[in-house]
């Protein structure tokens, strides 16, 4: 439902979407976010020395993702035929990049992708696409990012479209008096779970949890932290989490960053797939900002490998 809503709102707030691409194959929509306005950093050139070059812009934005029945085709047949429809659209190509031209690793988690499963990086195969054109109501900006897994081909498209009007904000009521605070529901943690001890003992690192060596993804398998935490969220629906990724202290800080966030990440669709609501979830990442043992160790860096829940503060 909030999913919709903020597509309602974008609607009314702004023109029609700029671009709406043409697969070489049968697609499926995975993903989406919309902001009636706001900031957007758009990538026209390679990751290198001074970092990610970038247009800064502000406007409505839609992020879209798409997974493509497309096996076999490689990122270049998925690219092409979009990169040929925007330029008979009107549109003027400003940076176009694959793999390790664009900057490999830095590029990818220095620009804005939606989560996995929504879409999918290989970091040794994607390619890039920024572009500009003039609309009736000034400039629009679109990214275009390919990659492909052996199965599937996947899309993400981001446009920057001039905002306009924004509506009116209503009114909100004082709702600070006594009589119009309403109490919180008693919390029934489940004895024994992680619940109970997230009420008494903040931040708890889940683990039992699985990631492979330099995968953001987690293993298969049954996780007894998992299946805890979706019972003590389905016993208190006015509870909400965030999960925390953490990494060791190897690397540079904005790719463990972007590692650690998309790990939580994947937690989290791991809980949404036992029944948790996602919109109850949140899902960050702080790199190697909070060991809670040494790096200088093989067994400290693994304890510090971890994602942890904790509770987020009511409304």
């Amino acid at each position: 439902m909030k999913r919709i809503l903020s597509a309602l709102t974008l609607m009314m707030a702004t023109p029609a979407l700029a671009f709406t691409p043409k697969f070489p194959g049968p697609a499926t929509q995975t993903g989406s976010f919309q902001e009636p306005l706001t900031s957007y950093r758009l990538p026209i050139g390679p990751y290198g020395a001074e970092g990610l070059p970038h247009e800064p812009l502000e406007g409505a934005f839609d992020q879209t993702s798409w997974r493509l029945a497309t096996p076999g085709l490689s990122t270049l047949s998925l690219l092409a035929p979009m990169r040929d429809q925007l330029r008979a659209e009107g549109w003027d190509i400003l940076f176009e990049c694959e793999t390790e031209s664009c900057g490999g690793f830095d590029f990818r988690y220095g620009t804005d992708v939606l989560p996995e499963p929504d879409m999918h990086v290989d970091l040794t195969d994607f390619r890039f696409l920024s572009a500009r054109r003039m609309g009736g109501e000034g400039a629009e900006y679109l990214s275009l990012l390919i990659s492909r897994s052996t199965e599937s081909g996947f899309v993400q498209r981001i446009l920057l479209t001039p905002a306009g009007a924004l509506p009116e904000v209503e009114e909100i009521p004082d709702l600070t008096t006594p009589e119009t605070i309403a109490p919180l529901r008693p919390i029934t943690p489940v004895a024994g779970t992680l619940g109970s001890q997230l009420e008494t003992g903040g931040a708890q690192a889940l683990d039992d949890l699985v990631f492979p060596s330099g995968s953001s993804e987690l293993a298969p398998g049954d996780y007894a932290s998992l299946s805890e935490l979706v019972a003590y969220l389905q016993a208190n629906p006015d509870r909400r989490i965030a999960l925390v990724g953490h990494t060791d202290a190897s690397g540079s800080l904005a790719p463990n960053i972007a590692l650690s966030k998309k790990r939580a990440a994947s937690v989290r669709a791991a809980l949404m797939a036992l029944g948790a609501e996602g919109g109850r979830i949140a899902a960050e990442g702080v790199g190697y900002l909070a060991p809670r043992d040494s790096n200088e160790t093989p067994e400290g860096r693994t304890r510090n490998r971890r994602v942890e829940v904790m509770l987020l503060a009511g409304d």
